[in-house]
Formats: structure tokens, sequence, C-alpha cells
């Protein structure tokens, strides 16, 4: 698939991989632990395994609170830097159904491809 996008929480993260004719759904969860100071390594599993489900996608649109993205980009740019460079953008974004992420991240890659002189693959 040529694009994902992402909705991140601290608890998990909803992603799609789609092209234009599919659509993949895929939702990755926090390991929940009951001890003191599991936040944030409940956190660091979760981008972890989000970065690599991203690994071998072009182009990444991650959307959630400000906190969050802002966390996980601090991520990405410590500990997956190849992956920075696939992520177009970060955009708030209260959390969303599946039909209006995939409304959003289409109408986003076109505009965005369309910028950058990439034809969006059909």
């Amino acid at each position: 698939m040529f694009h994902a996008v992402v909705h991140l929480d601290h608890h998990h993260a909803q992603v799609l991989h789609f092209d234009a004719h599919q659509v993949h759904a895929a939702r990755i969860d926090a390991h929940e632990r009951h001890s003191h100071g599991h936040h944030e390594r409940t956190e660091q599993a979760l981008y972890e395994q989000l970065c690599q489900a991203l690994k071998d996608t072009p182009e990444v649109l991650i959307t959630g609170s400000h906190v969050v993205i802002h966390q996980f980009k601090h991520y990405v740019e410590a500990h997956c830097p190849k992956l920075a460079t696939q992520i177009a953008d970060y955009r708030a974004s209260a959390a969303l159904s599946q039909g209006q992420m995939l409304a959003m991240a289409r109408q986003f890659f076109v505009a965005h491809d369309r910028m950058a002189g990439v034809p969006t693959p059909t």
C-alpha cells in the first residue's frame, strides 16, 4: 500500500493502509501493565509496534491529540529516523470513524502529492 493514515492515542493506534482500490485496517493496542510507572513503557511499546507496522509505507499521515502526536514524533525522530522521512504530516484530530479517517487522508494525500509534483498512484 502506498499510503497510511493513523489515529493515535495513549492506548492504541488505528491504522489504515490504502491505495486507490483497497483498504486494510489494523488496530495496535498498548500492553497494559498494573505496576508503578507503566504509562511510559506502555506508550513506548505502542510506538515501537506502530513504527514496525508503518516501515514499508512510503507516505503516512499521523493524527491524534497534540500531546500524543508530539510524543510520537519525538519517538520517531529518536528511534526510527527512516520512518520520519516517510511521515508526510502530523495533524491534530479528535477520534474519527474509519470512513472519516480515510476521506481525510485521501483528500490530504491528493493535495500533498500534487504540491510535491508526484502523481497519486491509481
